[in-house]
């Protein structure tokens, strides 16, 4: 009975954990459309879909998906630098 009640809790917190929580309605916004230029200077597979402007460094950065997580990545050129809309300091 014991073993029964604990295989339920574990199997109850496996499904759980596959729940994925909606996306934040006032999260970042992405660029509709892509400045002049900016796709012939990024670098070759990035995902130009979802780019935004980061607001701490004015660089732009890209969503990265796999299949373990999603993440941004700043958008870099072929030389790897990366790619931004005000000067580094």
């Amino acid at each position: 009975m014991m073993y029964n009640r604990s295989l339920a809790v574990a199997a109850l917190l496996l499904v759980s954990a596959c729940v994925s929580t909606p996306e934040n309605p006032n999260g970042p916004s992405y660029l509709a459309e892509l400045p002049e230029g900016l796709a012939q200077t990024a670098a070759p597979g990035q995902d130009l879909d979802r780019v935004r402007i980061m607001p701490d460094d004015g660089c732009y950065w890209y969503e990265y998906t796999n299949i373990v997580e999603t993440t941004m990545l700043p958008l870099r050129t072929s030389e790897g630098r990366p790619i931004c809309s005000r000067a580094q300091s």
